[in-house]
């Protein structure tokens, strides 16, 4: 099976190139993060991404539809965001990497449990907020150079989705991933 990340600053519109693959016939493992905010913020937490736990319910909540998602059928997947975003929104909040992450990184990397290049979905030019996403478009830039310089050190490589309309990012994708298909048979 083949696991493929999506990854990109907030706002660049990556999750609705997921939508579009999902509607396309694949299957789409979503994102741990916003999940994560969103329940916290129902139980009257403000801002959950401030405390160190955050990352750590991440990781929980990623390993956890990783592992679900082994049992789902065909043989490509796409994950909204991985561990490895998990470590670089760690880095960018100023929170120390806790153990639970470290482990899952170890855990990805032994069983090469991703596709080695990741979609890296570009910048639109600037980011609406929301309830959980309050960032401006300079800092979604510094939060940008993170995510790369991240998947850079655990040995991934970037493959740009540049922006444009959706209908073209998800076919830059899918060429992607069947020239690949055809390379490994």
């Amino acid at each position: 099976m083949k696991r493929y990340v999506l990854t990109g600053t907030p706002g660049s519109g990556k999750t609705a190139i997921l939508r579009r693959l999902e509607s396309d016939g694949h299957t789409v493992i979503e994102e741990a993060a916003t999940d994560v905010i969103a329940l916290r913020q129902a139980q009257g937490e403000p801002e959950p991404w401030t405390k160190p736990s955050f990352t750590v319910a991440i990781t929980t909540l990623q390993r956890r539809r990783q592992e679900q998602a082994a049992a789902l059928p065909g043989l490509v997947q796409f994950y909204d965001r991985s561990p490895v975003c998990t470590y670089a929104l760690a880095v960018y909040l100023g929170h120390p990497v806790p153990a639970a992450l470290s482990r899952e990184l170890e855990r990805i990397k032994d069983q090469r449990i991703y596709e080695k290049r990741v979609f890296f979905v570009q910048n639109l030019g600037s980011v609406t907020p929301t309830a959980a996403r309050r960032i401006t478009f300079e800092e979604s830039l510094r939060f940008e150079r993170i995510h790369q310089e991240a998947y850079a050190s655990f040995g991934y490589e970037c493959v740009p989705i540049s922006p444009g309309t959706l209908s073209d990012r998800a076919k830059v994708i899918k060429k992607y991933v069947e020239s690949e298909q055809v390379t490994s048979e």
